[in-house]
């Protein structure tokens, strides 16, 4: 498993960094290349807890634990998703009346992309009706991304962190 930094050449104080960070970050440290492509949390102009939503959706389909607990922690935290939209997120589905329209749809993306690797027409009609086209490539390249993490996670398989352990 690569999860070693002395192999790579830093400076003392990106070292320090590194360390400091989660296992999955120092083992994609490795490649530099896609280290700055580790968050899409708090970026773009999706609203933070539409991405939270995604985000926790995919890892729970993609049975990433490692990422899961982690999103839990910070996520209940910093974007307020209740303990039953978590557990909803992870036992049940766009049906829960616990979501919105919106967030069914979101849903609803997250499992049809795990699924089958595309949207319906249905769906991708009921996501224009919420988000700009910009947003939807935003959504699924969040959902991409996850999707790509938690393989490598699982591939790793990388161990929970001590601070997400519950």
């Amino acid at each position: 498993m690569l999860t070693h930094l002395a192999q790579i050449d830093l400076e003392d104080g990106v070292a320090a960094t590194l360390e400091n960070l989660p296992t999955l970050l120092r083992t994609i440290a490795h490649d530099p290349r896609v280290i700055g492509t580790s968050s899409l949390l708090d970026r773009g102009s999706l609203e933070r807890r539409y991405c939270a939503i995604a985000i926790v959706r995919t890892t729970v389909r993609c049975a990433c634990e490692y990422e899961w607990r982690d999103r839990v922690s910070f996520l209940a935290a910093n974007v307020a998703l209740r303990k039953t939209e978590m557990a909803s997120l992870a036992y049940g589905g766009a049906s829960d009346p616990a979501w919105s329209p919106v967030e069914r749809s979101l849903i609803r993306l997250v499992d049809e992309l795990h699924d089958t690797g595309r949207i319906s027409d249905a769906l991708r009609t009921e996501l224009h009706r919420h988000w700009t086209d910009a947003e939807i490539v935003e959504l699924l390249v969040i959902v991409g991304f996850y999707h790509a993490i938690s393989f490598v996670v699982n591939g790793l398989g990388l161990q929970l962190e001590s601070r997400a352990r519950s």
